[in-house]
């Protein structure tokens, strides 16, 4: 009878450890530090699916959360990005060109999405370290000369007169780079309009205004005055000039923008 009760009593003892260590969770296996594959346990997490989870860092840079079951049976070997370099690594670019570079060989670096890193010589002479995927989707083709190329050729294609581009004021845009979305018009903090326009590489204050409209007309008045009378003065000194070189050569064309009490004015040196 003894026997019976005091193992009754330790079945109740056992039962109620089971309740009390079910209560607290499971008593997991610390995996702190330990690799799976790509993967690097650094603590545990919230339990998913009443299954032990542990965020893991993944040798790609990236935090991956993975339970210990898909951890220890191998379905889990990185965050994703060696199942993306499966899929490419039968993709061989060594000696493929694109553009003006040239695949010499592939690195032992991935970029933050696992693509491979190949090392590439530009048609210059430089060298430049590419992922695959910015060389598959065409992002670059060249280590950067071809776009400096792009640009000289751009600028020098440009008419400057007196310092001042006639393209740009020949062709202005509205601008979204402001709070007011209108080319030198900016908002300020008490919600009025302050009005400034740039010319030969300066910017001259034009007034502020209570009201958007009246900062807008007080703009397009400004550049009716300093660039369309610029783009006028240079048209007539144009014509003037091809008529008689010689006194081109005597009289350059200069404009310079005086700023009297209340107005801007041009003048023609």
């Amino acid at each position: 009878m003894d026997m019976k009760i005091r193992e009754n009593k330790m079945n109740g003892e056992s039962s109620n450890k089971q309740r009390e260590t079910a209560r607290r969770g499971a008593v997991a296996e610390d995996l702190t530090g330990q690799k799976f594959g790509a993967l690097t346990v650094l603590y545990r997490v919230e339990n998913r699916g009443g299954r032990t989870c542990w965020a893991c860092r993944c040798v790609c840079g990236n935090i991956h959360n993975a339970t210990v079951h898909d951890l220890k049976a191998g379905k889990v070997k990185s965050c994703g990005c060696l199942a993306h370099q499966h899929a490419h690594n039968a993709v061989n670019l060594t000696g493929r060109r694109f553009g003006r570079l040239l695949v010499t060989e592939k690195t032992d670096q991935r970029d933050v999405r696992g693509s491979i890193v190949w090392r590439c010589k530009c048609d210059c002479g430089q060298e430049i370290c590419l992922s695959e995927n910015a060389l598959m989707h065409g992002n670059y083709k060249s280590c950067g000369c071809l776009k400096r190329e792009n640009q000289k050729e751009i600028y020098q294609q440009l008419h400057f007169v007196d310092g001042t581009c006639l393209e740009l004021i020949e062709k202005r845009k509205y601008r979204r780079d402001n709070a007011s979305g209108f080319r030198g018009v900016f908002q300020m903090k008490n919600g009025h309009y302050r009005v400034s326009i740039g010319f030969k590489g300066k910017r001259y204050y034009v007034g502020t205004y209570e009201e958007y409209d009246e900062a807008v007309a007080a703009r397009l008045e400004a550049e009716h005055l300093i660039h369309d009378g610029f783009l006028r003065d240079y048209r007539l000194w144009q014509q003037k000039a091809a008529e008689d070189p010689a006194w081109a050569e005597e009289n350059p064309f200069v404009l310079k923008l005086r700023r009297n009490p209340g107005e801007l004015r041009l003048f023609l040196i």
